[in-house]
């Protein structure tokens, strides 16, 4: 019997504002345990919290940006469940009625068809404690709490059950960073819990409309693990239905150690978390005069970008996907682009050398010395045949390492390329005088002997001859010679 896989996600967006989401507390990752506290998000008797604008208009960034309808009032509740990390005994979130709702997103698939998946809705929250397990500090038998991450604030993302396989899910977790990173609103940090993607799974047979018994899996904290998991549910709720045995609908934990997702409680449904309005809390209203600003304030987004770059400066999908990848790498492009003739020479050395180094010096691009003008000038100083590609190479890292303009850094490295077709006539020729029976080869047909003569032009002039200019002047030396 075959059967479908069925998958929605719930992701985790920890909004990238100063202060928590109730209080004034600091939200910086790294800080020594328990020391960005305050009464407020501790849950103590008496305090009241008051909400943070900025994460609002994060959440409705975000909401817009994946075209949800944003609803004009939403409220809070107290979403009631008892674990250590949690002080207050309920977390603070919203659930009859969230900030948005009916929004999308395309993804990509491997055929180069374009997918959608429907999110249900974008509500915001506000984020736990971290109970610590059996780390270098902490003995066997021990757990501690660290309460620094109570009320920061958070956006929960709800897809529907529109997601049909692990690869998908990867996609689609893949958008939802990128747009977040796009909106300066989340780092999307999965290995720092910035962003956090628990998945209910369920299998049903091909052809039918009723969903199977759903788990809901837990601890993915990458890309990588996500698709593992939810690759070894599949197969696992698949080997049950297949011995004629039942799912149970259970929380699992990912074991990324050993590659098993191991029961952790059982799944929880709405009403056991015994939601009711907070009652210390007003509704949230968005007017619309502030959503319009806030959808005016919007940048261009990646599939818009990709397009436009595609339509207007001819570039291949592939490198407009890739350089969309992040927005300051679009930025930094799009800067290079305003300075030279051909965008696709942009594309290349972006895509080559600028993601690189990188990678390979694990820079923010805001951090890199060479500006896109001078990067520009690199590439006209190639494309004008004053360097060679190679050595064009050679200025840039210099450049990006130093800051030095590029003309400096060919004139004190004497990278300048030989152009000057007088010059390279009488070095051609003697070369040919000192090889009779290579010309010889070449005139019987033997074309790929060019290449040879080529090559001892470049040793002649350590390199610096013009590739073009040389072997424009061989062949009709060489073809001459036929005559």
């Amino acid at each position: 019997m075959r059967y479908e896989t069925v998958i929605g996600l719930e992701v985790h967006a920890q909004l990238s504002t100063r202060s928590k989401i109730f209080c004034g507390c600091s939200t910086t990752f790294g800080a020594e345990p328990n020391t960005q506290t305050c009464p407020i998000c501790l849950g103590m008797p008496g305090v009241l919290p008051v909400l943070n604008k900025k994460a609002v208009e994060y959440a409705v960034r975000m909401a817009l940006a994946v075209h949800c309808e944003i609803n004009e009032r939403s409220i809070f509740a107290r979403k009631n469940y008892f674990y250590p990390d949690l002080p207050k005994g309920y977390q603070i979130s919203q659930y009859e009625e969230p900030l948005a709702q009916k929004g999308w997103i395309e993804i990509y698939l491997k055929d180069g068809t374009k997918k959608r998946i429907r999110i249900n809705r974008i509500h915001l929250e506000e984020d736990a404690g971290k109970s610590v397990h059996a780390e270098e500090y902490v003995s066997e038998n021990e757990s501690l709490i660290d309460f620094n991450r109570c009320g920061v604030p958070l956006i929960e993302i709800v897809s529907e059950p529109d997601i049909r396989s692990p690869e998908e899910t990867r996609l689609y977790l893949a958008k939802l960073r990128q747009i977040v990173r796009w909106l300066s609103i989340c780092d999307g940090n999965m290995e720092e819990g910035s962003l956090r993607c628990d998945a209910n799974i369920s299998l049903r047979r091909e052809g039918t409309e009723k969903l199977g018994v759903k788990t809901e899996l837990k601890n993915m904290n990458s890309f990588r693990s996500v698709e593992r998991a939810l690759t070894f549910e599949v197969k696992r709720q698949t080997d049950i239905l297949e011995k004629g045995g039942k799912v149970l609908q259970e929380t699992l934990l990912w074991d990324e150690t050993n590659n098993i997702a191991l029961p952790m409680r059982g799944k929880e449904e709405a009403h056991d978390y015994r939601y009711f309005p907070e009652p210390d809390l007003v509704p949230l209203i968005v007017k619309k005069e502030w959503k319009d600003e806030i959808q005016k304030s919007l940048p261009e987004m990646p599939d818009e970008r990709k397009l436009r770059w595609v339509e207007k400066f001819g570039i291949p999908e592939y490198d407009a996907s890739v350089l969309t990848e992040e927005k300051d790498v679009a930025d930094y492009f799009e800067a290079v682009v305003d300075h030279v003739k051909d965008a696709k020479q942009a594309s290349n050395w972006v895509m080559g050398e600028v993601l690189r180094i990188l990678k390979e010096e694990k820079l923010p691009i805001d951090e890199l010395k060479i500006r896109p003008s001078q990067l520009a000038n690199i590439i006209k100083l190639v494309e004008e045949g004053k360097i060679s590609r190679r050595a064009g190479k050679t200025v840039f890292n210099e450049v990006a390492h130093t800051g030095a303009e590029p003309e400096k850094v060919v004139e004190k490295l004497g990278l300048s390329q030989l152009s000057d077709s007088t010059r390279l006539e009488e070095i051609i020729n003697r070369i040919i005088e000192k090889h009779p029976s290579e010309v010889q080869k070449f005139l019987k047909g033997k074309k790929s002997i060019i290449s040879f003569f080529i090559g001892e032009v470049m040793k002649a002039t350590n390199g610096k001859a013009n590739p073009k200019v040389v072997n424009e002047i061989l062949r009709k030396r060489l073809n001459n010679d036929r005559t």
